[in-house]
């Protein structure tokens, strides 16, 4: 005999109030995210602990924690309603491309460099679409693109379950300013002593080190004795800074920095050296505030890719930016590289 489970029925506000405690931790986050009262937050909680009958919160201080059966529900949840709010947009769009929606995701140097001017030309041909952009870590563009909270995505190596539609050249450079003191730790020299000592024409400059034109070879020696600057884990670019550090067989000091814009002000005031996108630093080095540092295997090719979800269709509002970054110069993936 079949048994069947007792119907759910549960409306999307709680579970949208659900995932509101989930993320802030407590009722009152919750209440304030979403500009309701806090015995409606309580109410909504309550509800849905009857409805899925196991508990789904614990108290955690002063604050909530999800349960073991929290976390499979909050997971769940996210995807279902976010696979919900992507069905209404897909109807739109359908109906009217040119004022439908568009969410893209991009990991950090290309949602600084790459994705505002496409976004800016995009939406100088198509004016009413509705557009947001979210910049995060490798790891937390994958999670939004997994979880169906955006439709596309700008990042390096694809993560699982992803394809690649566009793809774009992009250079890793190693860079320090060029009064950085190779071949010795930053700690051994005070970095804005040594900097100012180098400004041109300051008093005794040219005595003290001559400023060394942009690129430079280095031998492994001086990679091993720099201090490098990198973003938090998760990040693609200090995976890829670490995996050549490894190939190197080298263990300089690392400085973990939680920003972009942290980690280049760093290397520019002469903390350390650094692994980064050729379109993040190529002013830096133009003007000359960086230069290239140079040794075999650098620099590091790991093109962009413009990515989707495997095996899904897109909206034609998503579509039509996949054929603008064609046309921005973007190419099309060589045949069997568009899947992980």
């Amino acid at each position: 005999m079949l048994i069947e489970p007792p119907e759910t029925r549960l409306t999307l506000g709680q579970l949208r109030t659900f995932l509101a405690v989930a993320s802030t931790g407590s009722v009152r986050a919750a209440a304030e995210a979403l500009v309701v009262t806090q015995p409606a937050v309580s109410s909504a909680l309550a509800a849905v602990r009857k409805q899925v009958g196991v508990a789904l919160v614990a108290r955690d201080g002063r604050g909530l924690r999800l349960t073991p059966a929290g976390e499979a529900l909050a997971e769940r949840a996210r995807a279902a309603l976010a696979l919900l709010d992507e069905a209404v947009a897909a109807a739109r769009g359908e109906a009217d491309p040119g004022r439908g929606r568009l969410r893209l995701a991009a990991v950090t140097t290309a949602g600084e460099h790459l994705a505002p001017p496409l976004l800016a030309s995009f939406l100088a041909a198509h004016p009413g679409v509705s557009v947001s952009l979210e910049v995060g870590n490798r790891r937390r563009v994958a999670d939004l693109l997994s979880h169906h909270e955006v439709d596309l995505a700008i990042g390096g190596r694809p993560p699982p379950g992803a394809q690649t539609l566009a793809v774009r050249d992009n250079r890793l450079v190693v860079v320090a300013s060029p009064t950085y003191p190779v071949g010795a730790r930053a700690e051994n020299r005070h970095p804005v002593r040594g900097l100012r000592s180098e400004v041109p024409g300051a008093p005794g400059a040219s005595r003290r080190r001559r400023v060394r034109p942009p690129g430079r070879a280095v031998a492994v020696a001086e990679l091993q004795a720099a201090t490098w600057l990198l973003r938090e884990p998760g990040s693609g670019t200090r995976a890829t800074a670490e995996a050549l550090l490894e190939e190197l067989g080298i263990a300089p000091r690392i400085l973990t920095l939680g920003s972009n814009g942290a980690v280049l002000e760093s290397v520019r005031i002469g903390l350390g050296v650094t692994l980064a996108s050729a379109d993040a630093v190529a002013g830096d080095l133009t003007a000359g505030g960086l230069e290239e540092w140079r040794h075999e295997g650098l620099p590091i090719e790991r093109p962009w890719h413009l990515l989707a979800r495997a095996a899904e269709a897109l909206a034609p509002t998503p579509a039509r930016f996949v054929a603008h970054v064609l046309d921005q110069g973007w190419a099309r993936p060589p045949d069997g590289e568009g899947h992980p």
